[in-house]
């Protein structure tokens, strides 16, 4: 191969892979919905075990009450190395009674999805800002202060002096 041929190749080269590096990638997490069985849970007839074995284990189960299990089904798309960021989402919400009935069936799309910016490495919080010293040696001179709660005295002649 003569150097033009070699130079042309790595060119050639180089080319495709920037240019592969522009194509969207696109992903799919969680649950894969299916309308049809989705569409056959109706509230008042179905139950949770007829929920689970329509639509398999949920997402996400609420910790608290107990009463809902959410679906979430989310598309994402990226280009290149860049963060992926929602296409779209559906959040399928079954609701069930203290029985374990299905009450309600909620549907939620991308609309609901919140962004949130994380602040830094920290969380800010109220209240006073203290360094890494101030937290080490801030209690120095609060032992035995006034309203501390430290007994009276203190040394070895239990508060009593000699004549």
């Amino acid at each position: 191969m003569s150097v033009s041929s070699t130079r042309a190749l790595g060119l050639g080269l180089i080319m495709a892979l920037t240019a592969s590096a522009c194509t969207p990638l696109r992903s799919h997490q969680g649950y894969v919905v299916d309308v049809d069985l989705v569409n056959s849970i109706q509230p008042g007839v179905d139950n949770r075990q007829s929920v689970l074995q329509t639509l398999g284990t949920p997402t996400i189960t609420s910790q608290f009450g107990g009463g809902d299990w959410y679906y979430v089904a989310r598309d994402s798309r990226n280009l290149g190395y860049t963060l992926p960021h929602p296409v779209s989402q559906i959040t399928l919400q079954v609701s069930f009674d203290q029985a374990g009935n299905v009450t309600t069936i909620r549907r939620a799309g991308i609309d609901q999805v919140a962004d949130i910016s994380p602040y830094g490495k920290t969380t800010p919080t109220l209240g006073r800002q203290r360094g890494f010293f101030q937290d080490l040696f801030g209690n120095i001179g609060a032992v035995g202060a006034p309203g501390a709660g430290g007994g009276q005295g203190g040394g070895m002649g239990g508060g009593r002096t000699r004549p």
